[in-house]
């Protein structure tokens, strides 16, 4: 099988269902019943793979990991509570007090809190760096660092970083590099065939359904020699290229409880089944508009990776080269103009998220970046009249018109 959609749709169920379903059904349990204790005592041990806690492992959930692997090739899938819980999860379980992160500068609002501001009080360093400064990316690692984290297109800057120099970087130094591809998941973006390590997903974006749940993976593609991280040497003494995946498993993601709910993994899966068709769908409207949007006076800096004056269009249709994703960005000429605009639409919603059914709009500036100094967002490239769409599956022709009509209401026109 070849097909993203096809192989979705006929993997394999673990076991037969007893009334011939053909979905995996939902195993809403905790616990999980042994014929004998020494089974039970196995299982806790290792000696044979069963399900024990719903919070290490579960069937409905595996079954999602299942499906994660087959489109992707990797090695190890890990899914989780939430996009975020993924990334906590994978530095956690990698980085310890005085080591540090290579990171660009350039990166969703809460990740940014997490490495400047929550990770630091133990003692863990983020180095900020600009993704298209390779120089700057080399001169920043040294014998603490751990890994390089990049965003595949950044959120709400919308910046591509060349992967494959990236990860001749990080091969060179021996370092992982790691990479948050929310804004362009399988089936637009190959991670593995560019170098990168481990993936991290929000999954509660275009994987879900439209945002149907919340969750989060983790995906192992198997290319990083554990043994140059201290904190897996041991671990990949006895378990070789699975040494990360089983160190999450067993102790930290076991641990720090982040786990996927099987209601979740279950509508994610179902999500998974027609991913293709939305991404399509999204991603077509997202361009129609991206062009209308550029051909309007009163809009400025529209930034698509699709368009042919986009900055790093060569970039994105490389890595891209199907799809681009569905988010686009562009400036008003304030924030009281674009909080007017945005007050005037019908049919798009004000809401923050990415990748849902619906189209959404923020001003990220005074909501994902809004804990942030005026000086310090703009150093992060969000700016007072920058407004981030996410273009939804609905006919195109309402999108375009809700936003004509809108903008023609700014300033009484």
């Amino acid at each position: 099988m070849k097909g993203v959609t096809t192989k979705i749709l006929h993997t394999k169920l673990p076991k037969n269902d007893p009334h011939g379903s053909i979905h995996m059904p939902i195993y809403g349990n905790v616990s999980f019943e042994f014929e004998t204790s020494k089974e039970l005592a196995d299982a806790f041990n290792g000696r044979i793979n069963k399900h024990i806690y719903s919070r290490i492992s579960n069937p409905t959930v595996s079954y999602f990991e299942k499906r994660i692997k087959s489109i992707t090739d990797g090695l190890g899938v890990l899914a989780l509570s939430s996009g975020m819980g993924a990334i906590a999860n994978v530095i956690l379980t990698l980085v310890g007090a005085g080591d540090n992160i290579v990171c660009t500068k350039y990166v969703f609002g809460n990740t940014y809190s997490l490495l400047k501001y929550t990770l630091s009080k133990y003692n863990i360093e983020t180095r900020f760096v600009d993704p298209q400064n390779y120089k700057e990316i080399e001169e920043a690692i040294d014998a603490k660092t751990r890994l390089i984290f990049l965003e595949s297109i950044t959120n709400p800057q919308l910046y591509v970083t060349d992967f494959e120099r990236v990860a001749k970087i990080a091969k060179n130094y021996k370092v992982l590099l790691v990479a948050d591809t929310t804004a362009t998941p399988p089936p637009i973006f190959r991670a593995k065939d560019f170098g990168i390590d481990i993936e991290v997903i929000s999954s509660t974006k275009f994987i879900s359904g439209g945002a149907t749940s919340v969750g989060g993976l983790i995906i192992d593609y198997g290319s990083y020699k554990w043994s140059n991280n201290p904190y897996l040497y041991d671990d990949y003494k006895k378990f070789g290229p699975y040494a990360f995946i089983s160190k999450l498993r067993n102790e930290v993601f076991r641990n720090i409880g982040a786990c996927l709910s099987p209601y979740n993994a279950y509508l994610q899966s179902l999500g998974l089944e027609t991913i293709q068709l939305r991404v399509e769908k999204a991603c077509k409207n997202a361009l129609v508009v991206a062009e209308y949007l550029n051909g309007i006076s009163k809009v400025k800096n529209v930034r698509y990776p699709r368009l042919k004056n986009y900055p790093d269009y060569t970039l994105a249709k490389k890595f891209f080269p199907d799809y681009q994703g569905a988010i686009l960005t562009f400036e008003l000429s304030s924030e009281k103009e674009c909080f007017e605009f945005m007050d005037n639409l019908k049919i798009i919603k004000k809401s923050t998220n990415i990748h849902d059914n619906r189209t959404l709009i923020i001003h990220p500036a005074s909501t994902i970046f809004c804990e942030y100094p005026k000086k310090e967002r703009e150093r992060l490239g969000v700016t007072d009249s920058m407004i981030r769409l996410s273009v939804g599956i609905e006919d195109v022709e309402d999108i375009l018109e809700d936003l004509d009509n809108a903008l023609k209401g700014i300033g009484g026109d």
